[in-house]
């Protein structure tokens, strides 16, 4: 059952991981937004009882190499990382579906999709 289908669509996705975040990250990393090689985006995955599923998208960038050494050490990285800021999006997607007092959220290893798409699972708990 996805109950929170409507209120995680694609401009609440951009609310709450702005595109230009990816820039801002490797601008703090390499310090130019231009090193990095791939772009991410937050995505909606679904969601059961009071746990809501998300995917931290990383999408390819033109001419560049998305390779699993790349991304596989990223869910440590993102955990901690103050511009990818994890606990401030499980924080606001406790405050959407107005259960934002005891929010917890863990996340899990990159998932290759396919050579231009690695996905780092987001699971939120609202209890």
């Amino acid at each position: 059952m996805t109950q929170y289908a409507d209120i995680f669509n694609q401009e609440m996705m951009n609310t709450l991981f702005p595109k230009d975040r990816t820039d801002q990250f490797f601008e703090a990393l390499f310090g130019d937004a231009e090193e990095g090689s791939y772009d991410i985006s937050l995505s909606y995955a679904g969601d059961k009882e009071d746990t809501v599923h998300f995917e931290l998208q990383l999408h390819q960038r033109p001419g560049c190499c998305l390779a699993c050494n790349l991304t596989y050490g990223l869910p440590q990285v993102f955990s901690r990382h103050p511009i990818i800021n994890i606990q401030s999006i499980a924080e606001k997607v406790g405050e959407a579906v107005g259960k934002s007092e005891n929010v917890s959220w863990q996340l899990g290893s990159t998932q290759e999709k396919s050579r231009q798409l690695h996905v780092i699972p987001l699971v939120v708990r609202l209890s």
